[in-house]
């Protein structure tokens, strides 16, 4: 082979260290699922899951007890994914909604809002899907950009506390989806099959800014239970997720969708979790969700295996060209982070 000639998108490297492979098919423990998308949503009008007793198997055999759907949005969407979910398999699976952000737009943004948030908790809503677009993309009446530290939105946030509802809110994305789109950006590969994904041009707030917001929602609103998304949103910075940990009681994380970030430095996050055994989640945010999915989150969590694919089966993987180590928590911790928080901040019973 000419070496001259190969392509880098043809590059894809096969460790040659010989290391333990240990198979963990099934959670220690029954767990809860905080982070998941079952709805039509991002399925372009299509159910995700269009065989829910297939994903009930699916579940029973790898040890998930519930899965909180994150796609309910609002009015007519919201009853038709708690009737799919909720209401045909009880205990199997919890809704939360969204908030229709172009009631921004009215004369009465804060009032609008919390009269929503008050019919998605009597239809049956669960808690409170907070994404992304708010804060990079949702605007106002007036074109201007809405953060989620917006004043508008504080009696909004104090307000889910005062129905129960808990809000599991995502904000910002990857750090490295905000710097330079150029050879040091160790996602280029990514953003360039996505390039709608990059925030890094003028206009767009920077990652800092948006971690502040997200602090001052939450400091804000003592009353409201927050889980920040993604490791607090910021999986990178574990630092500062640890500082969010340790001044907000009311704030809490789960793990989904990060592994390939947590599993470079798996000492820091398993130090993370000791830390705060009580305030962490389980969340995949594997969607539709598979086996191997979810055995590799069993793998991270459980063993102390190292060097291994977080995204097995890619070619390449997803998020960067990366294995990562297991974090080899303590068999005392695991029931709290696979199920006991999770019950604790949404009511569900340990049956």
């Amino acid at each position: 082979m000419n070496l001259n000639e190969l392509r880098l998108r043809d590059y894809a490297p096969v460790p040659a260290v010989r290391r333990p492979l240990t198979s963990v098919p099934r959670a220690s423990v029954p767990a809860v699922d905080v982070h998941n998308h079952l709805g039509r949503w991002l399925g372009g009008g299509d159910w995700l899951i269009p065989d829910v007793g297939a994903l009930l198997g699916l579940m029973e055999e790898v040890g998930v007890r519930t899965v909180v759907n994150l796609d309910g949005r609002w009015d007519a969407e919201l009853d038709a994914n708690i009737a799919r979910y909720d209401q045909a398999h009880p205990g199997r699976f919890l809704t939360f909604c969204h908030l229709d952000w172009s009631l921004l737009r009215g004369p009465d943004p804060t009032g609008a809002l919390i009269a929503a948030l008050h019919r998605a908790r009597d239809a049956g809503a669960r808690g409170v899907k907070v994404w992304k677009d708010l804060g990079l993309s949702v605007t106002d009446a007036g074109g201007t950009r809405v953060l989620p530290d917006d004043p508008r939105l504080a009696g909004v946030f104090a307000a889910a506390g005062e129905l129960g509802l808990p809000v599991l809110i995502h904000t910002a994305d990857p750090i490295a989806f905000f710097g330079p789109l150029d050879g040091s950006n160790e996602r280029l590969e990514e953003l360039a099959e996505n390039p709608d994904w990059w925030f890094g041009a003028p206009g767009h707030p920077t990652f800092d800014r948006l971690m502040r917001a997200l602090e001052t929602v939450v400091a804000d609103a003592p009353g409201t239970t927050f889980i920040g998304a993604h490791v607090g949103c910021a999986a990178e910075d574990l630092g500062w997720v640890d500082g969010m940990l340790r001044r907000y009681p009311n704030f809490h994380v789960d793990l989904g969708g990060r592994l390939a970030e947590l599993g470079r430095r798996p000492r820091a996050t398993r130090r993370l979790i000791l830390d705060h055994p009580d305030r962490v989640l389980f969340g995949s945010d594997a969607f539709p969700a598979t086996r191997e999915a979810y055995e590799v989150y069993w793998r991270f969590l459980e063993t102390e295996d190292e060097c291994f694919p977080y995204a097995p089966g890619t070619r390449v993987p997803p998020q960067g060209r990366w294995d990562i180590s297991a974090a080899g928590l303590p068999p005392d911790v695991l029931p709290s982070v696979y199920a006991g928080n999770a019950r604790r901040l949404l009511g569900l019973s340990e049956r």
